[in-house]
């Protein structure tokens, strides 16, 4: 028989609620219906962008955003493009490979209509290099970033700038480019440090070693980064941070919060499993445990593909900084 319903007893969740499509219905819409939708990662989602939006609104707040390079090879850069021009974002770390697919894609294009199970001898054969379902012609590529990249180099050398930090080296490269679309150019426009902890595991840095090779006093200041690092973050009255899949962006970002007793809004969008105790799989409350996220935080993990989720995610952010900010 079925169990007697308890008269009087309210329950301690709320209730399952449809999501209301129309023909009006914006981005924002969607993910506000998403919140009390008991969707199994639309309720983390739309925590997610409730999450961002109260980090973007706290004027006490350093913002961090750290991602990979691979989605920059992806029309993704035009979303993280959008957050750096916006001002939506205070400091970002990345890879070296942000720098190499930044560079080329403000001269040359990346194309479309790949697929991951393409034969790679083929492409190979053909000039193109596979990363996931993106094609890149190899001219594009190499050949292109030694050419742009060392004609910074050169400049800086002959201005003086021989032991640059990554950060000035990002700066130099952004206001080389005059692409609109382009992440480095709107950060150096905009005043916001770019760091890459790893810089040497790229097109650029390789570039910077070549360089090296006929200027041995060209070296780059990773330790003179740390040190801007530490005084953005010693000097912020909070932090918060969207971190956008794991690496040594993700890790970076963590590591340096710790020593301000950790982020106090984190968003962390990843497909990959903490099963295996990788960095990249861990939820950002694991992150408490090592007080690089404060226990006292808005935090959240989405598992999630990053160039299918955050075009969705900024939408209905930027939406709600616009509607409000304009009544």
């Amino acid at each position: 028989m079925p169990r007697a319903k308890k008269k009087g007893k309210q329950s301690d969740f709320p209730p399952i609620r449809d999501i209301h499509l129309g023909e009006t219905s914006s981005v924002n819409d969607v993910v506000i219906g998403m919140k009390h939708s008991g969707g199994f990662q639309a309720r983390y989602f739309a925590d997610a962008v409730d999450t961002l939006e109260a980090m973007c609104r706290d004027r006490d707040c350093l913002k961090f955003l750290s991602f990979p390079a691979a989605i920059i090879s992806t029309g993704t850069r035009g979303v993280i493009k959008e957050l750096v021009k916006r001002k939506l974002c205070d400091v970002i770390v990345t890879t070296c490979g942000t720098l190499d697919h930044d560079v080329a894609r403000s001269y040359e294009p990346y194309l479309s209509g790949g697929e991951f199970a393409m034969d790679d001898i083929a492409l190979e054969k053909k000039g193109y290099h596979r990363l996931g379902n993106v094609l890149i012609p190899i001219d594009n590529y190499g050949p292109l970033v030694e050419e742009k990249v060392q004609k910074v180099l050169s400049k800086m050398y002959a201005d003086g700038e021989r032991e640059p930090t990554t950060q000035l080296l990002c700066k130099r490269l952004g206001e080389s480019i005059s692409d609109d679309g382009s992440i480095l150019h709107w950060a150096a426009r905009n005043e916001i440090p770019v760091f890459v902890p790893g810089v040497t595991d790229g097109a650029v840095g390789s570039q910077c070693w070549l360089f090296y090779q006929t200027h041995k006093d060209f070296k780059l200041d990773l330790l003179k980064d740390e040190q801007s690092l530490s005084e953005l973050v010693y000097s912020a009255k909070k932090s918060g941070a969207l971190m956008l899949g794991g690496g040594i962006s993700k890790h970076h970002t963590l590591w340096w919060n710790q020593f301000r007793d950790g982020l106090d809004y984190a968003v962390y969008i990843t497909s990959a499993t903490e099963l295996d105790g990788s960095l990249s799989g861990a939820q950002v409350r694991e992150a408490i445990s090592w007080g690089k996220v404060s226990t006292k935080a808005r935090q959240v993990t989405v598992f999630g593909e990053v160039t299918t989720l955050l075009p969705f995610a900024v939408t209905a952010l930027i939406q709600r900084l616009s509607h409000r900010t304009s009544n």
